[in-house]
């Protein structure tokens, strides 16, 4: 009967494809910034019976019977998130970050309402009002941007936006941004126009936990994140906010935004977090950090832009315009794919090109980071990503470090 077959039997051209993809992580240096590696711990999570199991409500109070058991989960997940951030009230259901930033807007704002919020072509996301998503189709949203000279935000600036457009929601929060937002100050502006502040912290929950990286907690009505980049856990997003606004978050996210809860991803978060309470967990976010600046200094000495400078975080934004004028960020992502090291794309602050090829690149350090490497292999990386640019027609270059790339592979395994 086929409900007992492995998924070579049923599907073969899925398990042939998830098995190149494994081989494919294993064989390449991931650093796009919003991906990392789980343990196998949330792997055994993710593909638990959990995924059997219907669960629409919340714990002690479901519209399924049976859920005894999933009630724990989802308690767990809760109690480890709370003692992570500090956390009055956490909602673990959404499934990304999208939707846990649509569920904060579905419970504070009314369609045609006003969101201050970071330009994506100057670090934003597209879930904070750009005009393709549902975000900026449904609500007024005014963008600041980065100061282009330094590549910091100007908070003055921000301010005086605030002041003038009388937005409903400011938002922090960025997926390209590659330094720490002033939280205490942007909670300052939203409290003197009377509105709320929503801090989207999907590329840093990881370090926040840790530690290694300011709080919005204290400083914003609304916390979203993700629980799959830089904290490493199953893939998803969560909501904190005080006790007070906690009714209308979890209406919000359920029956408002979404169905029955994914108990399997959920019980996926728990196990990050759980990781994530540990000693070692520091240590491995500190060491994400300094991974990021070590890579920072070598593209800096060999003559890459970098946006503001510099990185308070995990990631770096390298514009190419100045160094590498005729090449795009399009061609630098292909260019260092072909030797196994895998960046993305990406819009830099006064950006000419359009999204789909780019004047820089984003660079991350949480995947290798979880891999083992530290100062010396990021040195060796950054060195390597260097020389691809510097000769984008050299087979010898590219020869090279394709065989440097496979030598750290192997000498950094993920799941070998």
């Amino acid at each position: 009967m086929t409900f007992r077959q492995s998924l070579d039997q049923i599907a073969p051209g899925v398990a042939e494809a998830t098995e190149l993809e494994r081989e494919r992580q294993e064989s390449t240096l991931g650093m796009i910034a919003s991906e990392n590696h789980v343990s196998q711990a949330v792997l055994e999570s993710q593909g638990s019976v959990l995924t059997n199991k219907y669960a629409e409500g919340y714990p002690g109070s479901r519209y399924y019977g049976g859920c005894q058991h999933v009630d724990t989960v989802e308690q767990l997940t809760i109690d480890y998130a709370k003692e992570l951030f500090g956390a009055d009230h956490v909602n673990v259901q959404p499934h990304s970050g999208t939707q846990a930033n649509m569920a904060v807007y579905f419970a504070a704002l009314e369609p045609g309402d006003k969101i201050l919020s970071l330009s994506l072509s100057h670090g934003g996301h597209l879930s904070h009002g750009h005009s393709v998503n549902f975000s900026g189709q449904l609500y007024n949203v005014r963008q600041y941007e980065v100061d282009p000279e330094t590549g910091y935000i100007d908070y003055d600036d921000l301010a005086a936006m605030a002041n003038e457009f009388d937005p409903d929601m400011v938002v922090s929060g960025s997926s390209a941004y590659p330094r720490e937002f002033d939280y205490a100050r942007i909670g300052e502006v939203a409290d003197k126009n009377d509105a709320d502040h929503l801090a989207d912290i999907a590329h840093v929950t990881g370090l926040i936990a840790a530690g290694v990286h300011s709080s919005p907690v204290e400083y914003a009505n609304f916390v979203t994140g993700s629980t799959h980049k830089t904290i490493r856990a199953g893939r998803g997003g969560i909501i904190m906010c005080d006790e007070e606004h906690a009714d209308e978050i979890d209406s919000a996210v359920f029956p408002g935004a979404q169905g029955g809860p994914l108990m399997h991803n959920i019980a996926g978060k728990a196990a990050g977090f759980s990781e994530a309470l540990t000693d070692g967990f520091q240590v491995h976010a500190e060491q994400v950090v300094a991974n990021a600046k070590t890579l920072a200094d070598v593209f800096q000495r060999q003559g890459l832009s970098l946006v503001s400078g510099g990185t308070d975080k995990h990631l770096l934004l390298v514009d190419l315009r100045e160094s590498h004028p005729d090449l795009t960020g399009k061609e630098a992502e292909e260019l260092l794919s072909d030797v196994g090291i895998i960046v993305n794309k990406n819009t830099v602050p006064g950006e000419t090109r359009s999204p789909m090829v780019t004047s820089g690149i984003r660079v991350g350090t949480p995947a290798l980071t979880t891999r083992g490497f530290e100062a010396d292999e990021m040195k060796t990386v950054g060195q390597l990503i260097v020389e691809v640019l510097d000769n984008p027609e050299s087979d010898i270059v590219r020869d090279r470090v394709s065989t440097t790339v496979d030598e750290l592979c192997e000498e950094f395994p993920i799941y070998e």
